[in-house]
């Protein structure tokens, strides 16, 4: 399945307190539930104004459906081509 990196601008990102970071969890579970099993949230990483999020997804458009029915922004979506590490070194 295609893996995605989701850019969401949100100033102040990084000064989220935990309990609203899980309460913005639960929404997007909630929203992933009602998508079904075809798109599946992997991670986020938090920096001081923006959350990149990586997702598996059929297909970019469902990603964005995601954003809209979860109220996130997706200020930019990207199809991952290729993974990388130190081990591609090798």
């Amino acid at each position: 399945m295609p893996k995605y990196v989701i850019e969401r601008e949100i100033p102040g990102a990084g000064q989220i307190p935990p309990d609203q970071l899980k309460a913005i969890s639960q929404t997007s579970c909630g929203v992933l539930s009602n998508l079904g099993p075809q798109i599946q949230w992997v991670h986020s990483y938090v920096t001081a104004d923006k959350i990149y999020c990586i997702y598996n997804a059929p297909n970019e458009e469902m990603v964005r459906e995601h954003a809209k029915q979860g109220g996130f922004p997706a200020n930019s979506v990207s199809r991952v081509t290729s993974i990388i590490d130190p081990t591609t070194a090798e």
